[in-house]
């Protein structure tokens, strides 16, 4: 992890130099570009080091991090930590991410944006293939360090709460932040959707149902996903295939 993490730095330096150098209209599509592959390349070296086993000291050690030294079938905090963690790790879920992708949808339908609808909705539904064929693929078993605090079902890495919130908030964050003019307001929007994706990734591991690097690797895959189709989103766009934001 921390050679993971030295070679990630070198490269946001390296971004910073370019990003001086470029005009100001394309630092915004370099920025996204460099980003996704950078998310991509983290998922494939998290990838590789759970795939030989490097990564179980890093990951027994963060998952008892949140559980009670003396009883690890007890999660830290209060009684009623847990009860919110629940509720937080439900917007990372099947059920949530799909009712919140069918309302933007209908909005974007219904105000004349019928291809940036079919995008939005092409995007997640990729997401959703996407994180099942990686589950069936790596075929990594569930946490058995701890208790599960609730019942799942699925392969455990990546972390499919953490790759759709990803794919979704980012998504629609980044739909929401094209219509704004004040920087102030597309920080904002922006900063709110990685905040969410943060708080379901943390959920599932106080919970004790994934790895951190389950997580870990899910906003890595979730974020380049996000911004893949972003920018095939603003290329189509300039061909005039998607609607300028309003």
């Amino acid at each position: 992890m921390q050679l993971l993490l030295g070679r990630l730095a070198d490269a946001f330096r390296q971004l910073a130099g370019l990003l001086r150098r470029v005009r100001p209209a394309e630092k915004s599509t370099l920025l996204a570009a460099f980003v996704s592959a950078i998310s991509v390349f983290a998922f494939v070296e998290i990838a590789d080091d759970v795939t030989e086993g490097d990564t179980l000291a890093f990951d027994q050690k963060v998952l008892l991090f949140f559980r009670n030294p003396a009883d690890h079938s007890d999660p830290l905090g209060p009684p009623w930590l847990e009860g919110v963690m629940r509720d937080f790790t439900a917007l990372g879920g099947i059920p949530v991410l799909t009712t919140f992708t069918a309302l933007v949808v209908g909005f974007l339908l219904l105000s004349g944006r019928r291809r940036s609808a079919w995008m939005v909705a092409v995007s997640v539904l990729g997401g959703i293939i996407l994180s099942n064929l990686l589950k069936w693929g790596f075929d990594r078993p569930r946490p058995d360090l701890v208790p599960h605090a609730m019942a799942v079902y699925s392969q455990s890495f990546p972390s499919g709460h953490a790759m759709l919130s990803a794919v979704v908030y980012l998504t629609l964050g980044a739909l929401l932040a094209r219509t704004e003019s004040d920087i102030r307001v597309k920080v904002y929007l922006l900063g709110a959707a990685c905040l969410l994706t943060m708080i379901v990734g943390i959920s599932r591991i106080y919970l004790g149902v994934h790895w951190p690097t389950d997580v870990l690797a899910g906003w890595a895959v979730g974020a380049g996903w996000a911004l893949v189709t972003w920018l095939v989103m603003l290329w189509l766009q300039g061909r005039g295939k998607v609607e300028a934001a309003h």
